[in-house]
């Protein structure tokens, strides 16, 4: 490490590439994964981003973006997709109309992306959700969408929680891995994950972060997650197919640290918590959040976090931000269930000295830094989380099917 208080080191000096067009970000960080139909990319296809991308490198936008006018040059595609989805419909193709709204869906998505922060984006977001849920109701085992009652908001909270839905077929109860959602992964991109669960015997609900998607949470609270999972958790607990005592919450990113706060805040109620590339006190240092602008994350980091904490300038969240710190809290310090903290080693998002932060703090938890990797720890991650989850709900411990399954390539 040198003289540096991160492990990257120098890294954090070095802007990336890709901030500097976005004729870069698309040639050196998402044509590949989008040809892949993986993050940030489900349900897409590389044929539909395409020609989005040509327009906007025509355009010449580069940062900082003017999130309107970015949105707009997704808009004609999307629109594309949608009446292909409805005349496939119309003429008795399940199938085909399923991926076209889906693919809709995910045109919308990186029109919203990384944060909604503009009236178009605004207007990308609620077009996604529709085009995204008459896909999922075409599908084999439709995902649905339930409005979670927030028996616990306080004043100024939304009185529901929207999550995504989805329940092995049969009788019984069945354990659920509940998904809390990343700064700008939703509920409507996450849902990838769900089949594979089902195929498991495992129900699933995916349910956003405060300050993020349709979460009614107050974003500038520190405690409001914590009501709004005593809410979840409730109406789980309400549900006859249901088994409440097996409930493993699986974070990705920023809803790592959710769900690393969970794992504290709600012991007794959770069997386990994995906390996947989510941080919980360096990376609210001003060090870091005046440096990540410009390193891994596609977008402007520091100021996506910033929005989505309820801020309308990053030097104002840098202000307050140690006020959501695990350590400064004593959320660390309370007893915890299980937890499994997951991350790549170089992760330029937020810090792996954070993992290391947890461990040093409460009861001993489980650990797995990957080598070599930067956020998230993918794609070794995704098995060592799953193997885990498997062991803790006593399934059946064949995580490579579960991989296999994961929708990436596109049939239409």
């Amino acid at each position: 490490m040198g003289d540096h208080k991160y492990f990257i080191g120098e890294a954090i000096n070095k802007p990336a590439i890709h901030h500097e067009s976005f004729e870069k970000l698309w040639e050196t960080k998402w044509k590949a994964p989008c040809a892949m139909g993986v993050y940030p990319f489900m349900f897409g296809c590389l044929a539909d981003f395409e020609p989005i991308a040509h327009s906007i490198i025509s355009a010449g936008l580069k940062p900082p973006y003017d999130w309107d006018a970015y949105a707009s040059h997704f808009l004609p595609q999307a629109s594309n997709l949608l009446s292909i989805a409805d005349e496939a419909l119309a003429s008795g193709n399940k199938e085909k109309a399923s991926e076209y709204y889906l693919r809709a869906s995910a045109v919308f998505r990186i029109a919203r992306f990384p944060a909604i922060r503009s009236p178009k984006q605004n207007e990308c977001w609620k077009a996604g959700k529709d085009a995204f849920y008459k896909g999922a109701a075409l599908m084999e085992f439709p995902i649905k969408e339930v409005l979670v009652p927030h028996a616990y908001a306080k004043q100024g909270e939304g009185d529901t929680i929207p999550a995504n839905y989805l329940v092995p077929p049969g009788t019984g109860k069945f354990p659920v891995v509940l998904i809390f959602t990343g700064l700008d992964g939703h509920r409507t991109e996450l849902a990838v994950w769900q089949r594979g669960w089902l195929d498991k015997g495992v129900a699933t609900v995916v349910v956003e972060i405060p300050g993020t998607g349709d979460s009614p949470a107050n974003a500038k609270d520190p405690e409001s997650p914590d009501r709004q999972w005593s809410s979840v958790l409730d109406w789980i607990a309400a549900q006859k197919e249901l088994d409440a005592q097996r409930v493993v919450v699986w974070g990705f990113s920023t809803g790592g640290y959710y769900s690393l706060r969970a794992g504290h805040t709600h012991a007794d109620r959770l069997l386990g918590v994995v906390s996947q590339g989510g941080g919980c006190h360096h990376m609210f240092d001003r060090e870091w959040l005046e440096k990540v602008n410009v390193l891994e994350f596609p977008f402007d980091l520091a100021n996506a976090l910033a929005f989505k904490w309820g801020y309308d300038t990053l030097e104002k969240f840098i202000q307050e931000a140690g006020k959501f710190s695990l350590v400064n809290d004593g959320t660390l310090k309370k007893k915890s269930c299980k937890v499994l903290l997951v991350n790549g080693k170089k992760d330029e998002i937020f810090p792996i000295e954070d993992l290391y932060v947890a461990l040093e703090h409460g009861g001993p938890k489980l650990a797995r830094a990957v080598a070599g990797r930067k956020h998230m720890g993918e794609p070794e991650a995704f098995f060592v989380i799953l193997e885990w989850i498997h062991e803790v709900l006593g399934l059946d411990g064949d995580v490579a099917s579960q991989m296999r399954g994961l929708p990436s390539r596109m049939k239409y």
